[in-house]
């Protein structure tokens, strides 16, 4: 019997090692070019706030087939020439095939296992849909008081009493039966990257699922074959997430000292950076079916009832960098 969060860790590096993981489903970047294009023209815009850095470290987490870091630098080439000549990219990669892919499309980048072996210096960092796959507790409410959800062999929740890591769980008011979540890796690295931004020049745009607020409810969810699943059933075969907890990651990093911008609404960040304007752009000179299907893209990425509410955007900055771009209307 398993601890939830070591299961989910062996299963997602299992299903992670075994071939491409975006096969289920299309993240942000795979579905319209312009949000890639977006990002890496934010990342220019801050690198000119922060004074020009050069050289300045672009970081990515878990960056995939490289289709965002591609967008990116493509943009960047073209309106931010003095940026892109300053950018050394990095990249943390636990997939040894992804790791394939992309040195074949970036052979001047460096790999690296972690945050923590990032090199030294100023930092633009960018991780889309890189939270909700970290692995999560779970802890039930129970009327004789909390338990922790365990995975046995044949792939059932066990619960065992226990206490809640106090500082990281909302456990005030929680009601009997109610379950809340903790993804201990995602504090962790909220607190790394806030404690490096306190003493170094840069900054970060973490973008994910979930809610604002930090709320009771269990989000642990599987996709295989395209379709919902038993998230623990056959693991290593589906690809395991939860909603990202938003308030607590944003908490960590405030409290190592970073500075913090959001959450806000994934479509309503996009916009002010411009995403209908790049799409209209793209669109003209298309042919009457390709200018549509640019269109649905970006919608699909920014109204509220498809990608634009559920997904959010949080920044994190060293206190003395200017305001990010994309929080302030």
């Amino acid at each position: 019997m398993q601890r939830l969060d070591r299961f989910m860790a062996a299963a997602n590096a299992r299903y992670y090692a075994a071939g491409d993981p975006f096969r289920e489903f299309a993240t942000a970047p795979e579905i319209c070019q312009a949000f890639g294009e977006i990002l890496g023209l934010w990342a220019a815009s801050v690198w000119e706030g922060l004074g020009r850095p050069n050289p300045v470290l672009l970081v990515e987490l878990g960056p995939g087939r490289g289709t965002m870091m591609t967008d990116a630098l493509r943009a960047t080439t073209k309106m931010a020439a003095n940026f892109r000549a300053a950018v050394r990219l990095c990249f943390i990669e636990a997939s040894p095939g992804l790791r394939d892919v992309q040195k074949t499309l970036f052979p001047d980048a460096i790999w690296r296992e972690s945050v923590e072996e990032i090199p030294p210096g100023p930092f633009l960092l960018l991780a889309n849909e890189f939270l909700d796959a970290l692995p999560i507790r779970q802890f039930v409410h129970r009327p004789e008081g909390w338990t922790e959800r365990f995975v046995t062999a044949g792939g059932k929740f066990r619960e065992r009493p226990t206490s809640v890591p106090g500082r990281e769980a909302p456990v005030g008011g929680v009601p009997v039966g109610e379950v809340i979540e903790i993804c201990e890796p995602a504090l962790d690295l909220a607190a790394r990257l806030g404690a490096r931004l306190k003493e170094t020049p840069g900054a970060a745009l973490f973008i994910d699922y979930g809610p604002a607020a930090s709320a009771p409810g269990e989000s642990l969810q599987a996709l295989r074959g395209g379709r919902p699943a038993d998230p623990l059933a056959d693991p290593g075969s589906a690809d395991l997430s939860a909603h990202v907890d938003f308030a607590a990651f944003a908490a960590a990093a405030r409290v190592a000292g970073a500075a913090v911008s959001g959450p806000v609404p994934q479509g309503l960040f996009l916009t002010r950076l411009g995403l209908f304007q790049r799409i209209d752009r793209l669109a003209r000179g298309q042919s009457p079916a390709r200018a549509a299907a640019l269109i649905a893209s970006g919608r699909r990425l920014a109204e509220p009832d498809a990608m634009g509410r559920l997904f959010k955007v949080l920044g994190l900055a060293h206190p003395g960098a200017p305001e990010l771009p994309g929080f302030a209307p």
